[in-house]
C-alpha cells in the first residue's frame, strides 16, 4: 500500500499533459523554478509532511476505529529497526499520501520530494526505532523527537493517549498538548540516578542478529 502513492505520482508525471488529473511535478532546476524555489519546495515538503505524519498518527491514537488499524504497529512496545514500516495497509497508504498530493496541488520538485521521504523520513524512522539514545540530540534537546521519545510513545501511548505522535519536530505535540509530563526515564536521567550502567548493559544477553544475513536462516 505504501508503494501505491509514489507509483501513481510517477505515472501522472510520465503522462505529462495527457494525465487524467492536473499535476505540477517537475525534476531538476527549470527556468521557471530555480534554486530559490527548490529550497522553498524542500522546506514546505519537509514541514508539511512532518505535520501530516504527526496529525495522522495522532488520529490513530485518538479514535478507536483508527486505533484498530494502528495498534498492530504497537505490538513492538520496544521499537526495533525491523518494525519501522510494520504497519497495516491503511497506515501505509495515508503516510505515503503526500507523495502524490504535493505534485497535484503545487509545483513540486519530484527529486526533492523523493529525497525528503527516502533519506529524511525513512532515515529518521530507523533512528527512532534503533533502541539507542544519542548524546545529541537527546531527550532534553527540546525541538527534535529522539529515539527516547519514540520508545516512550511505544511504551505508554495507546488508544486515547496520543503521547509524542510527532515524527521529527516536537512543536506539533507541544501545540496539541501531547507531550508526556511524567518523570523522565531517558538514558541521561537514569544514569544520573546510578541506573543503566555499563555493567548492567554487558550483562544483557543480546541475540545474534548476524544469522539474519545467512541464506540458511531463511531457506532452512
Amino acid at each position: 500500500a505504501a508503494a501505491l502513492c509514489p507509483a501513481v505520482a510517477l505515472w501522472l508525471y510520465a503522462q505529462g499533459d495527457a494525465a487524467p488529473v492536473k499535476q505540477y511535478g517537475y525534476c531538476g532546476t527549470t527556468p521557471e523554478y530555480g534554486a530559490g524555489y527548490n529550497i522553498f519546495c524542500f522546506l514546505l515538503v519537509w514541514l508539511g509532511s512532518d505535520f501530516w505524519e504527526f496529525y495522522y498518527h495522532r488520529i490513530g491514537h485518538s479514535f478507536p476505529s483508527m486505533w484498530n488499524w494502528h495498534r498492530h504497529h504497537h505490538v513492538f512496545f520496544n521499537p526495533s529497526p525491523f518494525s519501522v514500516v510494520a504497519d497495516e495497509f491503511v497506515d501505509q497508504f495515508f503516510r505515503a499520501l503526500p507523495l502524490v498530493l504535493f505534485p497535484m496541488v503545487m509545483p513540486t520538485n519530484i527529486d526533492i520530494l523523493w529525497f525528503t521521504f527516502s533519506a529524511l523520513f525513512y532515515g529518521t524512522g530507523v533512528y527512532h526505532h534503533c533502541g539507542y539514545e544519542l548524546k545529541w540530540p537527546n531527550a532534553h534537546t527540546g525541538f527534535f523527537n529522539t529515539s527516547y521519545h519514540h520508545y516512550l510513545h511505544h511504551s505508554i501511548s495507546v488508544n486515547k493517549t496520543p503521547y509524542h505522535c510527532g515524527f521529527m519536530f516536537q512543536c506539533w505535540d507541544q501545540l496539541f498538548d501531547n507531550t508526556y509530563k511524567g518523570k523522565c526515564f531517558c538514558v541521561q536521567c537514569s544514569q544520573d540516578q546510578g541506573l543503566r550502567t555499563r555493567e548492567q548493559f554487558e550483562a544483557v544477553e543480546i541475540p545474534d542478529y548476524a544469522k539474519l544475513l545467512r541464506p540458511s536462516f531463511w531457506l532452512g
